[in-house]
């Protein structure tokens, strides 16, 4: 695969929504769970953050939210940190590169923007990307966990880029 990163467009949103969704299907969440609606709804994540892309001769494989600092849409980042969320690769291309694509991006942004460190939040059952986010050079922070809801716990990582 030939990953190539670039902020989303209008016109990738539906896509990206529905790719988030089907990354997020082995959360055991509902169907009807509204957090559906909000991995699905790209156009609201893009008016708090950076919505990337990962694209793959073309086609949108994955994509990822960047928090700049002091970003409305970020949940764990204190100041002088940038964040990432949602990241999401479409199930049929994992193991192609773009998850690691797009955290890179995120840390490249981090450090352009002056960021002190890169943090992010993931659930439990995603261990697959915690795995890719220790590789990368992040550490678990198990001070900042947290639950958004009474029965979803969030791990939280962080980069240190200074």
């Amino acid at each position: 695969m030939t990953i190539e990163i670039s902020p989303a467009t209008p016109a990738e949103y539906d896509a990206i929504g529905d790719l988030t969704a089907r990354a997020y299907a082995p959360s055991h969440m509902l169907p009807d769970d509204p957090y559906f609606d909000y991995l699905r709804d790209v156009a609201e994540r893009a008016a708090g953050s950076v919505v990337l892309a990962a694209r793959n001769n073309g086609k949108v494989v994955g994509s990822v939210a960047w928090c700049e600092p002091g970003s409305e849409v970020a949940e764990l980042a204190m100041p002088g940190e940038g964040e990432f969320r949602t990241l999401a690769v479409d199930p049929e291309a994992e193991g192609g590169g773009a998850g690691r694509a797009l955290v890179q991006a995120c840390i490249d942004r981090a450090r352009e923007a002056g960021c002190d460190a890169l943090v992010l939040s993931s659930a439990l059952w995603m261990t697959r990307a915690h795995g890719l986010y220790e590789r990368m050079g992040f550490v678990r922070v198990p001070e900042r966990d947290w639950n958004p809801t009474p029965d979803t716990r969030l791990l939280a990582f962080r980069l240190e880029l200074r």
